[in-house]
């Protein structure tokens, strides 16, 4: 191989290294610009946002530390006259003053439609621990009612809080 060859073999490679490298870059930046969610062909029905446009506050209870299981009740009715798309969800909040909940300080349970007990893990953030609301979505039909019953065992004594069941709509 020539020498000019081998100089325009290295500069192929440079060239290629350098393309490569500043594609990488922009590749975070180009994929923000790109719409979250693929466009539905003309015709065909909307897609259900991804995040929840509103939310459907139930009545809140204390967090009993008791050891003791204690259920909870999350239902919505569908009054419109479309079917619209919701999400149980369970906050547990921490008291504003400390000391935060931590997931290993409650054991939940959700109650399956064939009337068993599923574990549930919850996420936590700045204190509040939640059941996840992607996998809860479903869609209910006009006029159908949504009734999600939960379960919680406080497992440490010290615990203290609020249980806030929720709905989350998606419009």
């Amino acid at each position: 191989m020539s020498l000019k060859n081998s100089r325009r073999l290295r500069l192929a490679s440079v060239a290629l290294v350098v393309a490569l490298s500043g594609l990488a870059t922009a590749g975070p930046a180009i994929a923000a610009t790109q719409p979250p969610v693929a466009q539905a062909p003309a015709g065909s029905q909307e897609q259900t946002p991804a995040v929840p446009t509103g939310f459907v506050d139930l009545p809140t209870a204390p967090l009993t530390a008791d050891s003791e299981q204690h259920e909870f009740t999350v239902t919505y009715r569908n009054d419109g006259t479309t079917d619209r798309t919701v999400a149980p969800q369970l906050l547990v909040l921490s008291p504003d003053a400390g000391p935060f909940l931590d997931p290993a300080d409650i054991k939940l349970e959700r109650r399956t439609s064939h009337g068993c007990w599923e574990s549930v893990e919850v996420g936590t953030q700045t204190g509040t621990l939640f059941t996840d609301l992607a996998t809860a979505r479903r869609t209910l039909h006009a006029g159908e009612t949504l009734t999600q019953v939960y379960r919680i065992t406080v497992v440490d004594p010290q615990a203290e809080g609020t249980v806030a069941p929720r709905v989350a709509l998606y419009d």
